[in-house]
């Protein structure tokens, strides 16, 4: 007697399953062993994919460099993002955003070590440098469009105009980043989060509504 049912069909991975893995194994493989030594077939390997599945999802080696950094990026962002949503407080909003920017910074070390390697290639490498340009601009755009946001809540206008706020705080962050790499004793979380509420404070606007006397 023959077995009349059909064989199960293998379920096929979701795309965005598919691209999150490989980013996770990225992250993992890029911060171990550099962007030179990582090899795409390890990375796919370690997501449980074969190097096709990186081919499929990504164009290159650089490409998927840069999306592990967008998605670190987005997390941050995301963070103060929904923090800042309901801040109507000059001094809470400060607090909560420096307080999370110097969480991220002082927490995840390993993604300010795969930004500095990425930037530093992209000074001699065309192809890194049309990956991570626009992810900058991206970046920077972000932080401008969330300043002026939080600057029109609290009832005013940012100290400059809101794409060199959005500068000045980027450039901040990769800065204390870098330094906290090098010297995380000198640059600790509480001197991080410090220099970040300086900068805030400087560039939002001051409480009218009585929060911040």
């Amino acid at each position: 007697m023959t077995d009349s049912n059909p064989p199960a069909v293998a379920r096929r991975t979701p795309r965005a399953e598919v691209r999150r893995r490989l980013r996770e194994a990225a992250a993992q493989e890029f911060a171990e062993r550099g962007y030179d030594e990582s090899r795409l077939e390890d990375i796919a390997a370690r997501a449980g994919f074969t190097k096709g599945a990186v081919y499929s999802n990504f164009k290159s080696k650089q490409e998927l460099f840069g999306s592990v950094l967008a998605d670190r990026a987005d997390i941050e962002l995301s963070a103060v993002t929904d923090h800042l949503a309901a801040v109507d407080d000059v001094k809470e909003a400060v607090a909560d955003a420096a307080r999370l920017v110097a969480g991220e910074i002082t927490g995840d070390t390993q993604r300010g070590q795969l930004g500095f390697e990425f930037a530093s290639r992209a000074r001699r490498d065309e192809q890194v440098r049309d990956v991570l340009a626009p992810l900058r601009r991206s970046q920077r755009q972000a932080a401008a469009e969330l300043l002026a946001a939080v600057a029109e809540r609290l009832g005013g206008d940012t100290a400059v105009e809101p794409e060199l706020a959005g500068l000045i705080v980027h450039c901040l962050s990769n800065g204390l980043s870098m330094e906290h790499a090098v010297d995380p004793e000198g640059v600790d979380g509480a001197t991080v989060e410090a220099a970040i509420a300086a900068t805030l404070t400087a560039l939002l606007p001051a409480d009218r509504t009585g929060g911040n006397r």
